[in-house]
């Protein structure tokens, strides 16, 4: 009972730093504002503060909890009690579990949609069959537990993917661009490869870029003289026509070079806005990182970042692990995280590691 005690107060001080009833306090004001429904954000205020005051009535009635438990256990009891204490402990324990992972987001972002892409590194076959395990590793795992629409996949004709893209909305789990931000980066992978017919180790590249679904209040200008639209057939794997009209959408942005496409639907008009917003949202984040980098310049600096800076590696021979580089978080088992996309703790390891 002890050990459960010391937790509780580890819980305590985390519930404590969270600062809710602070920020219900610095919001009260703008919500009590009798013009509060002229501005354009008073919707978004109202739903923040409904957020926080439900958050705020859980933290006061998880620490009055936390309270009766610890009187429980500084009290000489008797077996019955003991239990009963343990009981609630227990139970109490999983409510905090699911209250401190929401800690971990507090990015005012990570409450976003996201757009997931994944990229064959060089390497021909290899690299592109990587690719496409890494996407059905995503997909396997998106699919649980949030709402999944495929964008684009270009396959290779033996089925592989030179690159792919889908977007992940809230489902049964918010923050989608919270749990999948770690992900961006470079993927290498070791192994025996099976086109190689020496049986030697290989190993293989793929990339990864999650980009955050960008509000329309958020001012991205695309001038029409700055893009290239192209109209073309979508396909499937294996060059399988979806359909016979040239519905799907390539749209380049001449002055960034950013290159999107959509054929998820037969219907062009639909394909050219979820394009659009794509470009939208890769345009916002080209900007993001170009002042990240100019700040960091500023600062003294040098953050380089190469196709060898891998942020997580997976092996499967000569041993099998999956290591990510950045937390030291590893799984010894190769399978279980591409082939039944246990990835979870990769994502929770990162959050962990941000904060």
């Amino acid at each position: 009972m002890q050990e459960i005690a010391q937790q509780m107060l580890v819980w305590k001080r985390h519930f404590d730093s969270r600062n809710v009833l602070q920020k219900l306090e610095e919001l009260k004001p703008k919500i009590e504002d009798p013009n509060l429904w002229e501005k354009a954000d008073a919707r978004e205020l109202i739903i923040e503060y409904n957020e926080l005051k439900n958050e705020a009535d859980e933290l006061t009635k998880i620490t009055n909890q936390i309270d009766g438990i610890q009187d429980l256990i500084e009290h000489d009891l008797d077996y019955d009690m003991l239990e009963l204490a343990y009981d609630e402990a227990t139970d109490l324990r999983q409510k905090m579990q699911v209250i401190y992972m929401n800690m971990l987001f507090n990015d005012p972002d990570d409450v976003s949609n996201c757009f997931i892409t994944v990229h064959s590194g060089s390497g021909g076959q290899e690299s592109e069959d990587w690719a496409r395990m890494l996407w059905e590793m995503y997909l396997k795992y998106a699919r649980n537990y949030y709402d999944v629409v495929i964008l684009d996949e270009n396959y290779t004709d033996d089925g592989n993917i030179k690159s792919a893209t889908m977007k992940v909305s809230s489902g049964k789990r918010k923050y989608p661009y919270g749990w999948f931000k770690s992900e961006v980066g470079v993927h290498r992978l070791v192994r025996i490869s099976p086109y190689d017919k020496k049986k030697q180790r290989h190993t293989s590249f793929a990339s990864v870029a999650v980009t955050l679904e960008v509000s329309d209040k958020i001012d991205v200008e695309i001038d029409e003289k700055d893009i290239k639209i192209d109209t073309y057939r979508a396909s499937g794997a294996g060059g399988q026509h979806v359909n016979k009209t040239d519905s799907a959408i390539r749209i380049t942005h001449i002055p960034t070079g950013i290159v999107v496409q959509c054929q998820n639907d037969r219907s062009q008009h639909r394909n050219k806005e979820e394009a659009f917003k794509m470009l939208r949202s890769r345009i916002f984040e080209r900007r993001t990182q170009e002042m990240r980098k100019e700040m960091e310049a500023k600062a003294g600096e040098k953050k380089e970042v190469t196709w060898g800076s891998q942020i997580r590696s997976y092996v499967q021979h000569p041993y099998q692990m999956v290591k990510d580089h950045r937390t030291d978080f590893e799984i010894p088992n190769f399978g279980k995280v591409v082939l039944e996309a246990e990835i979870e703790g990769f994502l929770v390891a990162y959050l962990k590691f941000i904060i």
